[in-house]
């Protein structure tokens, strides 16, 4: 009514800012059959068959999830089958992980059942994808077809 300028520009709004939103739940009569993708806190307490991308991450012990986690931060209670990538990853000792673990920071409680290989990866390197979309593991390691072939006692004899 009283301003100057152009009545057809967009009025200004004011910074949002960034509340922390309560965590996502998915209870234990829950099961989800595929993947889920938040920028907050979920905690499952249910059954995931699908892929787990979060900021923070908190399985409950009567959790189960089967796929691969990429989260900033990852308490196990529960049960995990699949690769877990995050920055600081907690298994408590009801823990049941099976598969792969790479981490900047890792806990493990007395008593927690790990079957997987941990490996350590570049702080701000969690989470990050390649530009082809996949995540890379082993980056600058040789593979069993990049390395040269090691001849048998017997061959190098018989040459």
């Amino acid at each position: 009514m009283f301003t100057k300028g152009n009545r057809d520009e967009e009025p200004r709004k004011a910074p949002v800012s960034k509340k922390s939103a309560p965590p996502s739940i998915l209870s234990a009569d829950l099961r989800v059959v595929g993947d889920l993708v938040s920028a907050g806190e979920v905690q499952v307490d249910g059954i995931v068959e699908g892929d787990i991308q979060t900021d923070v991450l908190v399985v409950g012990e009567t959790a189960q999830v089967n796929g691969k986690i990429v989260a900033d931060t990852c308490r196990v209670h529960g049960r995990v089958t699949g690769q877990i990538r995050a920055r600081a990853v907690s298994l408590a000792k009801t823990a049941h992980v099976l598969g792969d673990i790479l981490h900047e920071s890792l806990a493990i409680e007395q008593g927690a059942y790990l079957e997987a290989h941990c490996r350590r990866i570049e702080a701000g390197t969690a989470g990050k994808k390649d530009a082809d979309g996949g995540i890379n593991i082993l980056k600058g390691m040789a593979t069993a077809e990049a390395a040269p072939k090691r001849q048998e006692p017997a061959e190098a004899a018989a040459e």
